[in-house]
């Protein structure tokens, strides 16, 4: 697919369609030109199918002013003539490479080089590499802190279509060449996490299919076993629970589950959920056993993959909640959930409002009903907090369905129901 999916996805994210976008950038241009724009829904539409892969720079200024970000992060690829390129090369490259080390727009930046001749074609290495995983790891610390959401699926995107970019045009090693594949799945897995995250199935099945393809050259087993977690938890999402729980079974058989207990912990609580879904709940117990026995015996020093860093004893606990309520096992779940927050480090603010929510949930389904409603606030932010992610609206509709059959026509679930409108409104 060639089309610009960037653009597309801040679209859908602001709730603009092509005529709505082409009239807001009119009335920007008009704002630091004096005339009005005349763009029409066509451009938009050019834009997207990727037809006009540059607008103009009237256009491309009232593009970044409308969305706060560059045209490179919106999917825009500027193209430039062979022989301009021949001239720069070996300049514009030295300069570029060092760019990429201290910012991530610099690094974003380095997408829009052109192709160059193989006499002036750039050879990158593992120092390069290193920059690169640099990027991915304040991309994860960004999701483990607030959250996925389309600003985040459009920066991993970025980075992902800029390692595939520099690879294309530059040589390197076989073992460069693989990291960078690792490197491009790791960036696309984490837009596949974010369009989860933000519910919305069919942009991460794009991504799905393009993460499994580049963790597959990768040959790396961590990061194919991180896309199948990602997998499982998309199938879920979309209902389709046997799906769900092959995706588990697939990482299950990782040999990386084989050699480090950690993984194996992990997987393990996966499938818990997936089988109890699937009615095996016998197996789902059996699993959440396993999972416990392993996380005891792996060594929390050893060096791993920087994403599984977020897999300690807190998310133990609130994957074993997941599992007992799939088994309908509430007052289990309250327990695993209070001791999920309980060791949960600082910082994790998205796993903080997402285990809370699921407590408010078991406490409700116990019929503790002034207790959830005390638990389901605490999640709702403040006014000047980023609001709630796809995933945690998600799990409050459902609570506040649960407050209405409960606690209908009562001061309680009316002011719930007025308080979680504002926070809806607010993401319209």
């Amino acid at each position: 697919m060639t089309g610009n999916v960037l653009l597309a996805a801040r679209m859908k994210a602001e709730g603009l369609k092509q005529h709505e976008l082409a009239d807001a950038l009119n009335q920007r241009i008009a704002s630091f030109t004096g005339r009005l724009g005349t763009l029409q829904d066509r451009h938009v539409r050019n834009w997207l199918t990727g037809k006009t892969k540059w607008p103009h720079a009237r256009q491309r200024r009232a593009l970044e002013e409308e969305f706060g970000c560059t045209a490179v992060e919106l999917g825009f690829r500027r193209r430039q003539p062979r022989q301009a390129a021949h001239r720069q090369a070996s300049v514009e490259e030295s300069v570029k490479r060092r760019q990429f080390a201290t910012s991530a727009g610099a690094i974003s930046a380095v997408a829009a080089l052109p192709g160059t001749a193989s006499a002036s074609t750039p050879r990158i290495g593992m120092t390069d590499v290193y920059r690169f995983e640099s990027a991915f790891n304040q991309i994860v610390a960004a999701d483990n802190a607030r959250g996925g959401g389309v600003r985040l699926e459009t920066r991993a995107l970025s980075f992902a279509k800029l390692v595939t970019d520099v690879q294309a045009n530059s040589t390197a090693s076989q073992r460069v060449r693989q990291r960078l594949y690792y490197l491009a799945a790791a960036f696309t897995g984490s837009a596949l996490w974010a369009a989860i995250e933000d519910q919305e199935p069919e942009r991460a099945n794009q991504h799905l299919d393009r993460a499994t393809r580049l963790a597959g050259l990768s040959g790396n087993p961590d990061i194919q076993l991180r896309i199948w977690g990602h997998a499982s938890m998309l199938a879920t999402q979309t209902g389709n629970f046997s799906e769900s729980l092959a995706a588990c079974e697939a990482a299950k058989a990782s040999p990386l589950c084989r050699r480090d207990p950690l993984y194996r912990s992990l997987t393990a609580a996966r499938l818990a959920s997936s089988q109890a879904r699937t009615g095996e709940r016998t197996q789902a117990r059996r699993s959440l056993a396993v999972a416990a026995q392993a996380f005891e015996q792996a060594d929390q020093q050893t060096s791993r993959a920087p994403w599984v860093a977020f897999y300690d004893r807190s998310e133990l606990e609130g994957l074993s909640g997941l599992a007992m309520s799939d088994l309908g096992r509430h007052d289990q779940a309250e327990a695993h959930f209070h001791r999920a927050l309980a060791h949960l480090r600082p910082g994790y603010e998205r796993n903080r409002k997402y285990y809370t929510s699921h407590l408010a949930l078991s406490q409700i389904r116990q019929g503790d009903v002034e207790l959830a409603y005390t638990t389901a606030s605490s999640v709702l932010p403040a006014h000047d907090e980023a609001p709630l992610t796809g995933r945690q609206r998600k799990l409050l509709t459902k609570f506040s369905h649960a407050l209405a059959t409960h606690a209908k026509d009562t001061d309680m679930a009316a002011s719930w129901a007025e308080r979680y409108a504002d926070e809806r409104n607010r993401y319209r």
